[in-house]
């Protein structure tokens, strides 16, 4: 029977795994390149993969203190050996009386050892004393050789701060791109925000495969394969758009219509508990030079 249940766990842990993988962040187009494709975004030098934001660098950590010499050990008192030595002379005769022995071999005995360490204290002053009247040692002078003699290489000069640490590398130089076919009455400000609202509009409408809504602001060949997408899926996807940049990269102009060439980029949440993800692509949004209809999705272009 636990054998039984610990399968039937095992199976729903699994089912479970493989439902949250598929629920991870999939945007609009399932983050492949479909639709019409632009050759100068495809000539466009190759973009550096998305990043999370770079950790604030840490601090170097402080030195160590210095640990304080340990203090020194403090002398014992001449009182101190004396008083001790007089009271076990006293205490060595009352014991060597307590086991018999006759009260003056006692007292004897226990004068003597008083007598020896009355001495060893008197040797212990005598040292003392000549140890104070000894001088110190002094320093060697400065550039001497008997105390860790310096290089003849090197001199007493303080060392800059940081002068041993390794320079931080330089971040490499984002190169300003260049245009390509923009008017110079364009209205590029009104035309990126519309285009970053329709971006978070079709996150949402893929999100919850509303179809209808997809179709309004797509082309046929977008839209059938968006709906195609969302009919293969078992789950509803799930792409919060946390934050979102638009650059308007260029706008190509043929006989039939015109070619905006939009880079999306920002962060975006795969699951309403997860952490955002960074990501970038293109979108090539197409409009009739005729004017007959606005802007519409011809195309997403995945960065090389």
């Amino acid at each position: 029977m636990n054998l039984k249940k610990i399968l039937i766990g095992a199976v729903i842990a699994v089912s479970a795994m493989s439902m949250l993988a598929e629920a991870t962040a999939r945007p609009a187009g399932g983050g492949r390149s479909i639709g019409r494709q632009s050759q100068n975004v495809s000539r466009m030098p190759a973009q550096p993969a998305p990043q999370p934001a770079p950790r604030q660098a840490q601090p170097a950590p402080a030195p160590a203190p210095a640990v304080p010499p340990a203090a020194a050990p403090k002398k014992p008192s001449m009182w101190k050996g004396i008083l001790g030595g007089a009271l076990l002379g006293l205490g060595l005769g009352a014991l060597f009386s307590h086991f018999g022995m006759g009260g003056a071999l006692a007292s004897a005995l226990g004068s003597i050892i008083m007598l020896a360490l009355l001495a060893g204290v008197v040797f212990f002053i005598i040292r003392l004393i000549r140890g104070k009247s000894q001088p110190a040692a002094q320093p060697a002078a400065f550039g001497g050789n008997n105390v860790y003699p310096m290089p003849p290489s090197q001199g007493a000069v303080t060392p800059e701060i940081g002068s041993h640490l390794q320079p931080a590398a330089a971040p490499a130089p984002q190169l300003a791109h260049t245009q390509w076919g923009v008017p110079a009455d364009f209205d590029q400000a009104s035309f990126l925000r519309v285009a970053k609202s329709n971006f978070i509009r079709l996150q949402a409408a893929w999100d919850k495969g509303d179809v209808a809504d997809i179709r309004e602001f797509t082309t046929p060949e977008v839209f059938a394969e968006m709906k195609m997408q969302i009919s293969e899926r078992t789950v509803a996807d799930y792409t919060d758009v946390v934050s979102i940049e638009a650059e308007l990269l260029g706008i190509e102009t043929s006989d039939s219509d015109y070619l905006a060439s939009v880079k999306f980029s920002g962060m975006i949440k795969p699951a309403p508990d997860a952490l955002a993800e960074p990501f970038h692509e293109v979108w090539n949004l197409v409009k009739p030079v005729n004017g007959s209809s606005g802007w519409l999705l011809a195309g997403i272009q995945q960065l090389a």
